[in-house]
């Protein structure tokens, strides 16, 4: 078995205070005996407009956001999903939301630019990520030592057809931040849905409370079985869940009801 853990932020627009909460749950959840620690979006900074971000935007490779990361997996030991981070773009005003992966070492083993943006207008509530970042264009997954881990990051999760793509997962990670609006009503759904369609477990890393900006986000970081059962959740504020992936558990799922190998299409 592995065990693995989802931090859960309530971010601010300062990015010094989120690296140092930042490491504080994350040395939570390494002292939780887990192997891998996944980040949830927009972690470094929540800013009071959508713009803000792109004046902290670090070029790939270089930054203290990715310092950071890197050291905490080394000094842990732990493969870190990094949430999101902005990174510099091709586009003047715009940033790639983009999740990193650092091994045991703290080397960076994966990349995956955030492919699908999100837009949401309801009465007063409206939002629209493209104004300020740019697509990814290429499907994230890694191996790590308990099998493929599969990569997203939040309003993915309403594309199945994106974690079909990675292929067959033990695991798919969802760092995110979704509204309360939209969380209330489908985050819990959407993602026991990925989990028994996929038959995989999802290790879902949330923004969780309301936001120095105004903005509340939904929390309910989870962890969901291979059958849809949800194993841990964290409803709201700072902290850290965590649980075990079982490869029998997981096995026998597949084996009883053989889904993936009777696919079509």
């Amino acid at each position: 078995m592995a065990t693995v853990a989802a931090v859960q932020m309530v971010s601010t627009p300062v990015v010094d205070e989120n690296l140092a909460t930042a490491r504080r749950l994350v040395g939570e959840a390494a002292a939780t005996g887990a192997q891998l620690v996944a980040l949830p979006e927009y972690w470094p900074i929540m800013g009071m407009s959508d713009s803000d971000k792109v004046a902290h935007a670090e070029q790939h490779g270089s930054g203290p956001i990715q310092d950071c990361m890197a050291a905490l997996a080394r000094e842990h030991g732990i493969w870190l999903v990094g949430g999101t981070l902005p990174l510099v773009s091709p586009s003047a005003g715009k940033v790639l939301n983009t999740n990193l992966v650092y091994d045991p070492q703290g080397v960076e083993v994966s990349r995956y630019d955030k492919i699908h943006l999100f837009g949401f207008n309801k009465g007063t509530e409206s939002y629209d990520e493209a104004r300020t970042i740019v697509p990814g264009e290429s499907v994230g997954a890694f191996e790590a030592p308990f099998g493929r881990v599969g990569l997203s990051v939040c309003y993915d999760l309403r594309f199945p057809e994106l974690f079909r793509a990675m292929g067959e997962c033990v695991l798919t990670i969802v760092p995110a931040a979704f509204t309360h609006t939209t969380g209330l009503a489908h985050w819990e759904v959407l993602l026991r849905a990925r989990a028994i369609e996929n038959q995989c477990y999802i290790l879902a890393s949330a923004q969780g409370g309301l936001h120095t900006n105004g903005r509340r986000t939904y929390g309910h970081s989870m962890l969901i079985d291979p059958w849809g059962e949800v194993k841990a959740v964290l409803r709201e504020g700072e902290g850290v869940i965590h649980g075990e992936l079982d490869a029998t558990f997981l096995a026998g799922v597949r084996e009883s009801l053989p889904a993936l190998r009777h696919r079509k299409l």
